[in-house]
């Protein structure tokens, strides 16, 4: 997004842009496409099912229609086919789960300004923590998912027989390394809250054989080992800096000599102020917890303390510009 571009209708469409955003958080919480699933129905039948007025759910609708999401014909309604793949929640690809994990920051996005002048995340509360927590486990499923069997093409894990997911989650990245890699076995440390999520989606892919759970807060725990090869997606820019220089230590120690740390984020460039997605990224640390994004160099030189050496980029860049550190454990 270049300043050069700015002018009055682009200013006002930015300003403005959060109305699709909660028309879109809308449509997923009440549940309404999951409700049309591959039929149709009228703004009476989709309200009776989500227990909702019937005029304003006939405006959510015609809204969703307008953005292409919904289809009309006469009074019915049906989803697109975008919707039926990514947003009725029984599909194989349903996607709602991170679209909810973006529905519960748009509290504290709101109050970006507060952030900024204090310097610190802003206290938040009220929510219901089970459900921002499915949210945002299963939401990181719903990313990952998508270009973890990329990543896994591109990581060269020839003769690595035990590989660490630190912070894994679900478990996504770790699944699609074993199934790229049948000698390869796998454990994901998180927090015990993690581990129904964790271990019901191993299963669903037959890897529970091969796919093992720590329970661990990694920034305080034991994590394990030796391992042959340690993945780190997505945890480094929820930490300040002094953590993550002791994270990288604690995982680069758990390496057998020759053992790979892969670093995966979405990393700013020298300059601090580009790529977008990263820059505008940071602030939601910011507002959240007392992270930031980092620069690749910032990061490599970390790994290069903690005795990694040849750090490099790999060839994996995702649309939102995160990519990957590789690193060998010195002898």
């Amino acid at each position: 997004m270049k300043t050069n571009a700015w002018d009055f209708g682009k200013l006002i469409g930015v300003a403005s842009q959060y109305w699709y955003t909660c028309t879109l958080h809308a449509g997923v919480k009440l549940g309404v496409f999951s409700v049309l699933g591959a039929g149709d129905n009228d703004a009476a039948g989709v309200a009776g099912e989500i227990g909702a007025d019937a005029g304003a759910t006939g405006r959510l609708l015609d809204a969703l229609c307008a953005m292409g999401l919904l289809e009309k014909s006469g009074e019915r309604y049906r989803n697109s086919p975008a919707a039926g793949r990514f947003l009725v929640r029984d599909s194989d690809d349903y996607c709602g789960h991170i679209i909810m994990h973006h529905h519960h920051l748009v509290k504290n996005w709101a109050r970006l300004d507060e952030a900024v002048v204090s310097g610190r995340p802003v206290e938040s509360g009220g929510g219901d923590e089970e459900v921002e927590r499915e949210s945002f486990l299963m939401g990181m499923f719903n990313l990952a998912r998508g270009q973890a069997p990329t990543v896994a093409e591109g990581v060269n894990l020839d003769g690595r027989r035990h590989l660490l997911d630190l912070g894994g989650g679900p478990g996504t990245y770790a699944i699609h390394f074993c199934l790229a890699n049948p000698e390869l076995a796998a454990t994901i440390a998180d927090r015990e809250t993690t581990r129904p999520f964790a271990e019901a989606t191993v299963a669903r892919y037959g890897l529970s054989e091969r796919i093992d759970f720590l329970s661990a807060d990694f920034n305080h725990d034991d994590i394990g080992g030796p391992y042959d090869a340690v993945w780190m997606s997505h945890i480094i820019h929820s930490n300040d800096e002094a953590t993550c220089r002791r994270l990288i230590k604690k995982a680069a120690a758990t390496l057998q000599a020759g053992g790979l740390l892969l670093i995966h984020d979405f990393f700013l460039n020298d300059d601090m102020a580009s790529p977008l997605f990263p820059a505008v990224f940071s602030l939601n640390m910011l507002l959240n917890n007392p992270g930031r994004s980092y620069s690749a160099a910032e990061v490599a030189g970390m790994m290069e303390e903690a005795g990694v050496g040849g750090v490099r980029r790999l060839p994996f860049q995702a649309p939102n510009d995160s990519y990957i550190l590789c690193g060998v454990r010195e002898a």
